[in-house]
Parts: C-alpha cells; sequence; structure tokens
C-alpha cells in the first residue's frame, strides 16, 4: 500500500435498507471523526451531522451494492448483510462487517458464497422464504464492539 493510501482517513458506507445498526455506526463515525455514507433506494431522513451523507439510488435490484462497490477503495469499512456486496469489497481491499458483528474476510467469504447459493436453491426447491430471526439489544452491542475495533485497526493502519 503506497504512503499517499495510508494518509487518506477510511470512510463508513453503509447498505443502509434495512440496516438495523444505522445508530451504532453514526456513534462509532462521529466517535473518530470520519465520514459515514449511507446508501439507500430511499427513505432516509437527512441527518444535521456534517460527517453523514446520505445518497440515494435509483428502486433497481442492487443499486445500493453497485455504488457501494464503485465508490469504496481500500481501508474504507462497509457495513452489509449482502454477501456479494462483501465479496466486491474484499476485492477492492476495503473492510466488510455484517449487522450481527461477523466480519466478512478472504477466509470465510467463499463459504458465505456457497451457503447463499445453497440457500438459494433450498427456496426455490421448497418454496419456503427464510426467517429473519429478531435483532436483540445483544446483537447490537456485540456490532458496535466489532465496529469499533474494526474502525480502529483501520485507522492505526
Amino acid at each position: 500500500m503506497s504512503e499517499q493510501s495510508q494518509n487518506i482517513r477510511p470512510r463508513l458506507f453503509v447498505d443502509a435498507d434495512a440496516c438495523p445498526v444505522k445508530a451504532e455506526c453514526e456513534r462509532v463515525a462521529e466517535r473518530h471523526r470520519i465520514e459515514m455514507i449511507l446508501v439507500s433506494n430511499g427513505g432516509i431522513r437527512p441527518s444535521r451531522n456534517p460527517l453523514i451523507k446520505i445518497v440515494i439510488v435509483p428502486p433497481e435490484p442492487d443499486a445500493a451494492d453497485d455504488w457501494i462497490a464503485e465508490n469504496a477503495r481500500a481501508r474504507d469499512v462497509i457495513v452489509t448483510n449482502d454477501i456479494p456486496l462483501a465479496s466486491r469489497g474484499l476485492e477492492i481491499g476495503a473492510r466488510v462487517l455484517k449487522a450481527n458483528g461477523q466480519e466478512f474476510t478472504e477466509a470465510n467469504i467463499g463459504n458465505a458464497l456457497a451457503g447463499r447459493e445453497i440457500a438459494a436453491h433450498m427456496r426455490e426447491v421448497t418454496g419456503e422464504q427464510g426467517r429473519n430471526a429478531s435483532f436483540t439489544q445483544k446483537d447490537r452491542s456485540k456490532f458496535s464492539s466489532a465496529l469499533e475495533v474494526l474502525v480502529q485497526a483501520v485507522l492505526r493502519g
């Protein structure tokens, strides 16, 4: 990594549609004075916080994911539950975190992509839709801690 790219402050990209941890992301961004970019198809309230930028993309499938993948760079942090976006983020050298606090890495992205394909196939065969477990305060706390550690690591270089 070049010395110049190490001097560029990381940014926090949030795949904001249906993201349950936007407030936790804002707290970490504020604490570390890093820009936070919420990318959504709409419905996001404007923020008075100058560190928060809101990007509204067309209501097309994967528009938010495409925008993030095209604008993020190495050392940025991406918050998403979208496995293909996570893979794209890793390819550019970003760090990627799920809303449950699990970090996507080169070591686990292959299994995540394979599991996604298996789940899609099972839904197609059975006609059943997946069930989302409720998101608890413990989940929020785990995410906040994981994001804090990750942002500190990125800032240290």
